[in-house]
């Protein structure tokens, strides 16, 4: 096993058996989220954190949008099953310890986001020598840039005043979905010959 994607062909390519799981990992996640995203919608925009999500619906659309295109596919046999383990994680679970549904739904929301822009780093399995103009590179290096930015409205909403009275219940949470995403990373890079180290 290996820390990093490849070995890169003589063009500075990953392997596309390693694009297909990688991309096809990071497609379901964040599809689920640009799902989730649009479902959590109302129908007017009341408050700031509301607009927030309207922008990141089309951000995590966009970012499956990137994937497809930028992927060289390959037939891979383990999808089947490992597609159903992963949309199984991605159902919605309201944050257990607020009474408010609405609310414990938006923190079930805000801390699967969370666990998959910061647990989720695709261009740290790059090796130095990858080719910085391969699509596939540059999605990878774009779509963390993205997470990266994303994940403030996150942090911003789950910090926030309102969360304040339901901050062990907020914890609790997120610490449950970072390690449920992590086992799921791990074990779908593992498949392909990349072992995950643990920071």
């Amino acid at each position: 096993m290996s820390e990093f994607l490849g070995p890169l062909d003589p063009q500075g390519r990953v392997p596309p058996q390693q694009q297909t799981r990688v991309a096809a990992f990071l497609t379901s996640a964040h599809g689920a989220l640009a799902r989730q995203f649009a479902f959590a919608l109302p129908a007017k925009l009341v408050s700031a954190w509301q607009t927030e999500l309207n922008a990141q619906v089309y951000h995590e659309a966009e970012i499956v949008s990137l994937l497809l295109r930028a992927t060289s596919w390959v037939p891979d046999l383990a999808l089947g099953y490992l597609s159903m383990s992963w949309e199984t994680a991605w159902f919605p679970q309201p944050a257990e310890g607020i009474p408010d549904q609405p609310l414990a739904r938006a923190v079930g929301l805000a801390t699967l986001a969370h666990a998959v822009h910061a647990g989720i780093r695709p261009a740290a399995l790059l090796p130095r020598e990858a080719n910085a103009d391969d699509p596939f590179v540059m999605a990878l290096r774009r779509i963390e840039l993205e997470s990266g930015r994303l994940l403030q409205a996150q942090i911003l909403f789950l910090k926030g005043p309102e969360l304040l009275p339901h901050r062990d219940a907020v914890s609790a949470t997120l610490e449950h979905r970072h390690v449920e995403i992590r086992k799921l990373w791990t074990s779908a890079l593992q498949g392909v010959g990349i072992a995950v180290h643990e920071s």
